[in-house]
């Protein structure tokens, strides 16, 4: 009778870690949306409103293009699309994107904001943490080609900064990327700092998480791997920003990026910062060194 009770006793304990860790893991790939409450006119800019299809095809995308009246005229001007982060929007708002990207239009420099499948206005009803995202980048600098040719640099944060590393190996389109507090392979990211974003304690979670969830959605972390990326973007270059300390990302996956090809990319690490916090913290020092960064393809765009 003992024995019957403590097997009954297991399996219902069995029962609600599994379904605790399936309902924790479809919430975080199903995130609430975030309102897009802010607007370009907020910071004086002016913008059109775009639409366009995910590489993929399987969802449109909702974003904005700001052109840069300060562009270049004798030469093929520059956009640079940007790329939020988790459960995000286009705003950015740690940032807020729309004041970088006020300074990167007033560079003589074009911008495309826009959301992520599942995110904002954009269509979509599974977030994949870049599994799928990296076609909605891919699907931005289509949309770029197409409509506004021009030659092309990412920039992204969190989410959205490794995401745009995949894009940009897929892409020679694309000259360069920064990003800002990447991670650099989901599955080890996900293993080490799931309890983060869950909120629940590593063992059992994490593990019974990451066993169900792939399966439940039909993803394979494996394959967000920017980290091997990297090196099929070189010798193109790459900014990589993070702060030491950022308790959400470890600066030391940008750092382990960067060392793969540290002749060609650079690593700005900053102090005190949390997550994606470093342009909050040094607005201008963040600025310039985007700004600086982009500067390096005037050469490209002269000689197009």
């Amino acid at each position: 009778m003992i024995w019957m009770v403590s097997s009954i006793l297991f399996v219902l304990v069995c029962l609600a870690l599994i379904g605790i860790s399936v309902y924790v893991g479809w919430q975080l790939t199903h995130p609430q949306r975030k309102p897009v409450d802010a607007s370009p006119d907020d910071y004086g800019l002016h913008m059109e409103n775009i639409s366009f299809p995910s590489r993929s095809g399987d969802v449109r995308l909702d974003g904005w293009f700001l052109k840069s009246p300060y562009a270049p005229t004798d030469a093929n001007p520059m956009t640079v699309i940007m790329s939020h982060g988790y459960a995000g929007t286009r705003l950015e708002k740690g940032l807020p994107a729309l004041a970088l990207a006020k300074s990167i239009v007033e560079a003589g420099y074009h911008v495309l904001m826009f959301d992520f499948r599942n995110s904002g206005k954009s269509e979509g009803k599974i977030t994949t943490v870049g599994f799928l995202e990296k076609q909605d980048v891919l699907g931005a600098i289509d949309w770029v080609q197409e409509h506004e040719p021009s030659k092309i640099c990412l920039i992204g944060f969190s989410m959205g900064g490794s995401t745009s590393i995949l894009a940009a190996a897929e892409e020679r389109a694309v000259l360069g990327v920064i990003t800002d507090s990447a991670f650099s392979q989901l599955s080890p990211y996900l293993r080490d700092n799931l309890p983060v974003w869950s909120n629940l304690p590593r063992i059992p979670f994490t593990p019974l998480i990451l066993l169900i969830l792939p399966r439940l959605i039909g993803i394979n972390p494996h394959r967000v791997d920017a980290l091997a990326a990297v090196d099929h973007i070189y010798p193109r270059s790459i900014l990589f920003i993070h702060s030491r300390d950022d308790e959400a990302i470890p600066w030391s996956n940008s750092e382990g990026m960067w060392s793969r090809h540290p002749d060609a990319f650079e690593l700005w690490v900053t102090q005190k910062a949390g997550h994606v916090g470093s342009y909050h913290m040094q607005p201008e020092a963040y600025t310039k060194r985007v700004l600086d960064f982009l500067s390096k393809f005037n050469n490209h765009r002269n000689s197009s």
